[in-house]
């Protein structure tokens, strides 16, 4: 009998230990079948609750901001160096004006009748340049009381009426190829009216540091700031502030008219050359070439390419030749016969055009009216054909 009942008290835990753990099973297998049932069912987007106009500008106001956003990487070219800058526009036919603009007052189509009588050499500065104190002079002064104050060193005087027709004849003598070119585009820079215009070198060469790589607008806002910096007591008439005036301001202070600090310093560097007296107006009038060229690339700030452009369009001087100047090499490439297209594919670097030597040579025997036949390089640059057949 006991023996019985034990068995029997031994078998019920067992019994009930069986139906609690198939009960477990069940309930996980069930949990397991509605959590991947509710994986696989997309959620249902909650509905957003009702809410009045006012709170409705409430949350509006107060919106969540958004979470940091991860900048895009950068480009594997460029990754782990800095991307470079685009270089400086190459000088072609279309950008002639924006070329001169720094170094120019736009006077050229000025209606005032332009004098053709005044001596000129293509040796010497041909424009009219204007001093500090806004005296002009000129390297030939028209004659007093019927009497040249000096007389043209070249035996037969060229006047600005002639200049630029002797040029253009002589380019038509060395190669007669430039007659279609010259009758195709009219030149105004050496042109009477080009030679009429009165250049202030100070004012043209800052400008042109004003101008060095932002964009034609931006080059006249800030100049237009950097000339209000000294007319502060002007009303409406600003004039352009003198070499002593510029080299006595802070560079903080030149800074305020949007320049770089580099950019401050190399007008003012300029400006205190001008006042010291190793630039003047009379050294750019009647110096050669070559001295023009070294005394305005010593200065901080002034390039070979600037210099040449502020001779050929400020001084008007008629024997410069930009070797290193794209628009030039190329046009000169396509003048002498060279495939344009296959040396541009080609690459080559600075020269791979023509070289420098070569460039000159070639270039040799249109001086000393090479200042012409670069414009006309540039003009060539478009490589037009028909130019160039005959």
């Amino acid at each position: 009998m006991s023996l019985r009942r034990s068995s029997r008290l031994v078998g019920q835990p067992t019994a009930l230990n069986n139906a609690q753990t198939t009960s477990t099973l069940a309930t996980v297998s069930a949990s397991s079948k509605k959590r991947n049932a509710t994986k696989n069912t997309p959620e249902k987007p909650k509905k957003r609750p009702k809410v009045s106009a006012s709170q409705a500008n409430e949350v509006e106001v107060f919106k969540k901001p958004e979470g940091p956003v991860t900048p895009a990487k950068s480009h594997p070219t460029f990754r782990g160096s800095k991307v470079p800058k685009a270089p400086p526009q190459t000088p072609t036919p279309s950008l002639i004006n924006i070329i001169r603009a720094p170094y120019s007052t736009g006077d050229i189509d000025d209606p005032t009748p332009p004098p053709r009588d005044r001596l000129v050499d293509p040796h010497l500065t041909s424009a009219t340049l204007v001093t500090p104190g806004g005296t002009k002079a000129t390297n030939f002064p028209r004659p007093v009381n019927g009497i040249d104050v000096e007389v043209s060193p070249t035996k037969q005087p060229t006047t600005t009426g002639t200049l630029l027709e002797k040029a253009q004849a002589h380019l038509i003598s060395v190669d007669p190829r430039f007659e279609k070119v010259i009758s195709k585009h009219q030149c105004l820079i050496f042109s009477p009216e080009g030679l009429a215009e009165k250049i202030d070198p100070f004012r043209s060469l800052t400008s042109g540091i004003c101008g060095q790589q932002v964009s034609s607008a931006a080059a006249s806002a800030i100049k237009n700031k950097f000339v209000a910096l000294f007319n502060e007591c002007n009303d409406g008439v600003h004039v352009w502030p003198t070499p002593a005036q510029v080299a006595e301001t802070g560079i903080e202070k030149l800074r305020t008219a949007g320049l770089s600090q580099r950019k401050a310093e190399y007008i003012q560097g300029l400006a205190e050359k001008f006042v010291s007296g190793e630039l003047s107006t009379t050294m750019l009038l009647k110096a050669s070439d070559e001295e023009v060229m070294e005394k305005l690339i010593a200065v901080r700030g002034l390039g070979k390419w600037s210099v040449e452009m502020f001779a050929t369009f400020a001084l008007k001087r008629m024997d410069i030749l930009s070797t290193g100047d794209l628009g030039v090499q190329r046009g000169m490439a396509a003048w002498f016969g060279k495939d344009v297209a296959k040396l541009k594919s080609k690459g080559g670097g600075k020269w791979k055009y023509m070289s420098e030597q070569d460039m000159l040579e070639k270039s040799e025997p249109y001086a000393p009216y090479r200042s012409l036949f670069m414009w006309y390089m540039w003009r060539v640059a478009d490589v037009d054909t028909a130019v160039l057949d005959g």
